[in-house]
């Protein structure tokens, strides 16, 4: 594991250590805070990151699209490392890839495509990173997207995004909460979770277990000098 004080992502990169003065949120943290919104904390407040293999995968695997640049295939327009960015959320970022498809009256309906490793997964940060697009592209070209997609690596297929109600509003929900994070710089306190926390390539920064057993080991001893306290006057009166 390699631990150290850098950025995680490009647009991190820009943007870290910058959003508690006003500017835009980069986009990858919403796919952390809704993942974990203190790995979030840690990434795009403290500025910490930690390499494992997981996120050294993810990291080669991005390389190939970093490269900004456009190109039709099949008659569809499309467009890799591309910035987004929206005034109304205050976020910012950098598409993995969007095709720009034609639609019936003519013009273009914009498909965000989020390249990842691994294979789907059961919580929905992935889906939300991928819908914060969907709503930058719309605010940026007017146009309405109602699906994309993610790419992961380990199936080699994409996996279809509807942009329904309930995903927005997750993910709506989850720049609130960042912005509340980063307008206080507090950083949240540790909650282990096992099934999140064994795949964290942050956990040896964040230590979620001591840090839980500390508040508690700490609530005890006061609670056991208050009671003794209590006794102690009684016994004296």
């Amino acid at each position: 594991m390699i631990v150290g004080i850098g950025s995680p992502s490009p647009e991190a990169g820009a943007l870290a250590g910058s959003e508690a003065d006003g500017e835009p949120i980069p986009i990858s943290a919403i796919q952390h805070a809704v993942y974990c919104l203190r790995q979030a904390a840690l990434i795009h407040l403290e500025r910490l990151w930690a390499e494992n293999r997981l996120t050294a995968e993810g990291h080669v695997l991005h390389l190939a699209s970093d490269e900004a640049g456009s190109r039709k295939v099949r008659g569809v327009r499309r467009v890799s490392a591309l910035h987004l960015a929206s005034r109304r959320l205050g976020i910012a970022g950098v598409a993995d890839l969007v095709e720009f498809r034609a639609a019936p009256d003519g013009r273009e309906t914009p498909y965000p495509v989020e390249i990842k490793r691994g294979r789907p997964k059961l919580y929905r940060a992935d889906e939300a990173q991928l819908c914060a697009q969907a709503l930058c592209l719309e605010e940026m070209t007017g146009r309405p997207v109602p699906e994309g997609a993610l790419f992961y690596a380990e199936t080699r297929r994409r996996t279809v995004v509807p942009f329904d109600a309930e995903l927005r509003t997750l993910t709506e929900g989850t720049i609130c909460k960042l912005q509340e994070v980063f307008a206080s710089a507090r950083t949240p306190p540790a909650v282990y979770s096992a099934a999140l926390c064994r795949a964290c390539s942050l956990s040896a920064l964040c230590r979620p277990r001591l840090v839980a057993k500390s508040a508690l080991g700490w609530r005890a001893r006061a609670l056991a000098a208050a009671l003794g306290g209590e006794s102690g006057g009684e016994g004296g009166a």
